[in-house]
């Protein structure tokens, strides 16, 4: 099926993802596919979180995994939460699971248009190798079967 893109689409599929550092590099991950339906913001704030997820666990040791730092509110004060799950409900809702630092179930919901997620390392358990669920995120976004977790990706929690 030939795909016509407009004006607007060309010079945002130009624009996204840059994130130059001090060594001149560009960091960012690639921009995801579109999907073969029109997404919501929702599915696409998803898509892209993903795919900075998995470029941040790249960066990762095997004695850390990803957390994610937000500040605090009405219930209290800022906090971490381990993620476990990442998922979004259309049109306007990113959704986050895991668990706090005491271990306790946690699970965020935040709007499109409030999204700010600070991807933080933590010290895994030291008895269990480090979560990695960029990967099976990225996986399940793509179409291509071939597209799996790594053979070093640890089990699910």
């Amino acid at each position: 099926m030939d795909t016509t893109n407009t004006t607007a689409e060309i010079m945002e599929g130009a624009a996204l993802n840059r994130e130059v550092h001090a060594d001149g590099k560009d960091h960012a991950p690639p921009v995801p596919e579109k999907p073969k339906r029109p997404a919501s913001a929702a599915e696409w704030a998803y898509r892209r979180l993903v795919l900075y997820l998995r470029a941040f666990e790249d960066t990762l040791d095997e004695d850390h995994e990803a957390a994610m730092g937000f500040t605090g509110g009405p219930g209290g004060p800022a906090g971490l939460l381990r993620i476990e799950g990442v998922g979004f409900s259309a049109p306007d809702l990113v959704t986050f699971a895991g668990q706090d630092r005491d271990g306790n179930r946690a699970q965020l919901i935040q709007h499109v248009s409030q999204l700010n997620v600070v991807l933080r390392a933590i010290q895994k358990a030291p008895d269990k190798p480090p979560y990695r669920i960029g990967f099976r995120l990225a996986a399940a976004l793509s179409d291509d079967p071939s597209d799996t977790q790594p053979d070093d990706a640890s089990p699910t929690p």
